[in-house]
């Protein structure tokens, strides 16, 4: 089965995505665009440790040695984004971090399903 990802380029939430060095592997135009400033698309081929500031690296590092997820909320120039950042895995082994970046509004309705 053949299996077009072509819409991972338009999705409206940025996805990056680093191999199990860190080095960015895929960004797509969302992505692009929210760290244009940064040099965008140019950043493929960077480590993402060079984009994070001194405060965050200890976060990362724990995120690439214990292989976890962080999820946490951001509010900057007024938008409100929620950000997941998980491993991904290769056959099995561990191959970096993705890092998934949503806008989401001020009040998000929460339904509890049993």
């Amino acid at each position: 089965m053949i299996i077009d990802h072509a819409w991972l380029e338009h999705f409206p939430g940025a996805i990056t995505v680093c191999d199990e060095r860190g080095t960015i592997i895929e960004m797509n135009a969302k992505s692009a665009s929210t760290f244009q400033a940064d040099g965008g698309r140019a950043l493929v081929g960077t480590n993402l440790r060079a984009c994070h500031p001194e405060a965050a690296l200890a976060k990362l590092e724990a995120l690439f040695e214990g292989r976890q997820t962080n999820v946490y909320t951001i509010r900057k120039a007024g938008i409100r984004k929620l950000i997941y950042q998980s491993p991904w895995y290769r056959d099995g082994q561990f191959a970096g971090i993705v890092e998934l970046s949503l806008e989401i509004p001020a009040e998000v309705p929460e339904f509890v399903r049993a």
